[in-house]
C-alpha cells in the first residue's frame, strides 16, 4: 500500500464491513500500521443512508450494535423498509422474525442489504455473512433485496467516481471471487484475487 501511494496511483478501500462505523474501522487499521483515512474508505452504511434520505425511507435496522451510529441522522420512526447488515450475534430468531414482520406487513416490501456475502473469515474461523440471512428474508417475504455493498455495480461506480477514474483504468484486489472479483469485472474493471483471507481453491471463475 505504501508503494501504491508513493507511486501516485489513486486508491480506495472498498469494504463490506458492517460490524463497525468507518471511524472505528479506520482506527483499527491504523493501529495495525496502515496509512489510511476515512476519506479513502467506501463502505455500505453511508451509501445506504444516502439512498434512505433520497427515497424518504425509514428503516427498521437489523445490524450490528456498533454500526447503529452510522444511521444516527436517519428517521427510524414507523419503519417502511428493512436494512440488514452483518448483525453477528444480533441474528437471533426473534430479531429476524421482527424484520420479517415489518416486511410482510408492507404492500410493497423494501429490503436493503449492506452486502450479500455468504461467509467471511475471522481469527477463529469462517462465519456466516449477511447474504445468508438476506436470502431467508427474501424467501419468506417473496421480495428481492437491493444490495448496497459489493458486488453491486453502483457501489464500485461510487468508488470510481470519488477517484475520478474510469473502470477501464482501475483494478480491484480482494479475496472474494464473487463480491470482489466478479463484481468489479461486471463493472468493467480488471480484478485480481489474492490467495489469503477467505480464499478457497474450489472457488474460481471461468473465463
Amino acid at each position: 500500500l505504501n508503494r501504491i501511494k508513493a507511486s501516485g496511483l489513486k486508491l480506495r478501500f472498498c469494504t463490506n464491513e458492517t460490524q463497525a462505523t468507518r471511524e472505528k474501522f479506520v482506527k483499527k487499521l491504523q493501529g495495525m500500521g496502515f496509512d489510511i483515512s476515512m476519506a479513502e474508505v467506501t463502505a455500505p452504511a453511508p451509501a445506504a443512508c444516502r439512498i434512505l434520505k433520497e427515497r424518504s425511507l425509514r428503516p427498521h435496522l437489523l445490524v450490528h450494535n456498533d454500526l447503529v451510529p452510522e444511521f444516527a441522522e436517519v428517521d427510524k420512526a414507523n419503519p417502511n423498509c428493512v436494512v440488514i447488515g452483518d448483525a453477528a450475534e444480533n441474528f437471533t430468531y426473534a430479531n429476524l422474525n421482527e424484520a420479517f414482520r415489518v416486511l410482510i406487513g408492507m404492500e410493497k416490501p423494501v429490503l436493503i442489504s449492506l452486502g450479500r456475502g455468504r461467509y467471511y473469515k475471522e481469527t477463529d474461523g469462517l462465519k456466516l455473512d449477511v447474504g445468508a440471512y438476506m436470502k431467508a428474508l427474501e424467501y419468506a417475504c417473496d421480495v428481492q433485496a437491493e444490495v448496497v455493498g459489493k458486488p453491486a455495480k453502483m457501489f464500485f461506480e461510487s468508488a470510481l467516481a470519488e477517484m475520478g477514474v474510469p473502470p477501464q483504468q482501475a483494478i480491484m484486489i480482494g479475496d472474494d471471487i464473487v463480491n470482489d472479483v466478479g463484481g468489479a469485472q461486471r463493472c468493467g474493471m480488471r480484478a485480481l484475487q489474492v490467495r489469503t483471507g477467505k480464499y478457497r481453491s474450489v472457488h474460481t471463475l471461468h473465463p
